[in-house]
């Protein structure tokens, strides 16, 4: 009886398989979605770019810092080494209880009503703690209505304009029902530099 192992019958469909399916799935699906990608939703399908003057300077997708008091203040971001860093996407990861969150928070309020010492409105909570992701763009209604005064006060504008500027950039809930309506804090930046140019 002979029981010597021969592999051409075993390997020659494993090995037909193995490139089939690395064509399939590493080379066809991936050149489809991204077909289907670019002619249906460009836009979302390159990173959702801002473009401003010829110029890239964001994305809709990713917050950036702001500390000037004319602009709107993003909420803060945990990402190291620096804030909005896009390739270390994470929380702070620290509880409630812990002491270094307490005084995160604190020096965020103490920034906010440095910047803003008569705002007699309750600062969101939003404006002194980042998101899960660190990288948040948008902030509440109430966020940016908080600081509606002190930009309003640092360019020479009326509140009111302001508020008309925050109600044009918000975004509502999606497809009406989920999450909360909320302002991009870039976009904003860019329309209130946009109405000081007029």
């Amino acid at each position: 009886m002979n029981t010597t192992f021969r592999w051409g019958p075993v390997m020659r469909p494993a090995l037909v398989l193995f490139v089939l399916f690395t064509l399939l799935t590493g080379v066809a699906y991936p050149l489809l979605v991204t077909a289907v990608a670019q002619t249906t939703f460009p836009h979302q399908a390159n990173g959702s770019l801002i473009e401003h003057e010829g110029m890239i300077i964001g994305s809709e997708l990713i917050g950036q810092p702001f500390s000037d008091p004319a602009y709107f203040w993003a909420r803060p971001s945990a990402t190291t080494p620096y804030p909005y860093n896009a390739a270390a996407s994470a929380g702070s990861n620290l509880a409630a209880s812990n002491p270094a969150l307490a005084a995160q928070v604190q020096a965020h309020i103490a920034a906010l009503q440095s910047a803003d010492p008569g705002n007699p409105l309750p600062i969101p909570v939003d404006l002194v703690t980042a998101s899960g992701s660190g990288l948040d763009p948008h902030i509440s209604i109430a966020a940016a209505q908080y600081q509606a005064n002190r930009v309003a006060q640092a360019r020479g504008l009326a509140v009111s304009e302001i508020n008309k500027l925050i109600e044009a950039h918000t975004d509502g809930r999606f497809l009406g029902l989920l999450g909360e309506p909320r302002v991009n804090v870039l976009k904003l930046n860019l329309a209130l530099d946009d109405l000081a140019s007029r």
